[in-house]
């Protein structure tokens, strides 16, 4: 088992701040992996592990994943993000103190880090939180935030499933392609409902079969029992839940021809983006394709801007996917290792 040192010390990012969060009997991992394009930005992660390290160790990962997906969104900000690893979800009074514990310490840092919503939390704990620090977005709409972010993720996954569809196919046209969602929550339901409109095939796959089939009927479409999803045929394999379900042992039993879902860290390992090419299979990188929440309340609350501009910029995701698809292949390297350069080539702009 990792000690909280170890962790560190294999750690490519500039700051972690550790709180032992004493009264919930849980600590708070507040990770600030890039502040080199501007403050780090990321939500806050709130959920039960095995151990401490567990969520030490989710943070940074999921910090890095930050820095890339707002450095390839141009947003001018850096990457971060905060776990508070409980021994239980807190509810009531006892959530609303840690939440405010925990805006204290990202207030004490003066701006570098901007938190929002992520597993765990939503738009009411950003306005609880923001009862104790100016630097947050994602609150409700009736506190002056742009509400829940998931279904502006939605509309750019959408964009990039389309995007994904035309660079194999020659045509974005939806009609009549297979989509198999799986996860039907906020933004998989979203998604699910989004692509019907567009004319596609929705196949839903959730562990919660009842909202598996409220969602599947909403889009038009049919449900898939949650165990075999992953060998299911279709044209688009869209992971919109949990991550990770891409490794050596799934990649072989995919009967798709592209992947592009709202999860994050879908693969379970990098090289697993080989897999995927060496299988003919494209694979929309997931902090590309996820983008759309973190640019759209970034727009509406950070920047002032419209909602056409907002529009326009989720509408580039596909155009931003369609760039490295071509890099890719002119490259002859993985969709992954493209995005991962268009990162870097901003980062050392």
């Amino acid at each position: 088992m990792a000690t909280f040192e170890e962790l560190l010390g294999l750690w490519d990012g500039e700051q972690v701040v550790i709180r032992r969060d004493r009264e919930s009997g849980g600590w708070i991992f507040l990770c600030m992996h890039s502040t080199q394009l501007g403050p780090a930005a990321g939500g806050t992660r709130l959920k039960v592990y095995e151990t401490a390290a567990d969520g030490l160790r989710d943070a940074m990962r999921l910090s890095a994943g930050m820095t890339a997906k707002l450095a390839v969104a141009d947003l001018g900000l850096g990457g971060g993000k905060a776990v508070l690893a409980v021994p239980a979800i807190p509810q009531g009074d006892d959530r609303r103190a840690l939440l405010h514990r925990y805006g204290d310490m990202v207030e004490s840092l003066g701006g570098s880090f901007i938190t929002s919503s992520d597993i765990g939390t939503g738009e009411e704990d950003m306005d609880v939180i923001a009862e104790h620090t100016e630097h947050v977005f994602g609150r409700s709409q009736a506190s002056g935030g742009a509400g829940d972010p998931g279904p502006f993720t939605a509309v750019g996954v959408v964009h990039g499933i389309k995007a994904s569809v035309a660079h194999v196919h020659g045509s974005d046209d939806l009609t009549g392609r297979t989509v198999l969602v799986q996860g039907a929550g906020s933004v998989g339901g979203t998604v699910a409902e989004l692509l019907g409109r567009e004319g596609a095939s929705v196949l839903v796959a959730d562990v919660d079969e009842e909202r598996a089939a409220s969602v599947a009927a909403a889009a038009g479409g049919a449900t898939v029992d949650a165990s075999t999803a992953l060998e299911t045929e279709c044209d688009v394999y869209a992971p919109c839940a949990l991550g990770a379900t891409l490794s050596s042992e799934s990649i072989p039993t995919l009967r798709c021809r592209m992947v592009a879902g709202s999860a994050n860290n879908q693969l379970a390992k990098a090289e697993d983006a080989d897999l995927l090419s060496s299988a003919g299979i494209l694979y929309a990188p997931d902090y590309v394709i996820n983008a759309g929440g973190a640019i759209a309340i970034n727009y509406l609350e950070l920047n002032n801007r419209t909602q056409a501009e907002v529009d326009a910029a989720l509408a580039k995701i596909g155009a931003t996917l369609t760039e490295i698809y071509e890099r890719a292949d002119a490259e002859a390297i993985s969709t992954a290792a493209a995005a991962d350069a268009l990162a870097a080539s901003r980062l050392s702009s």
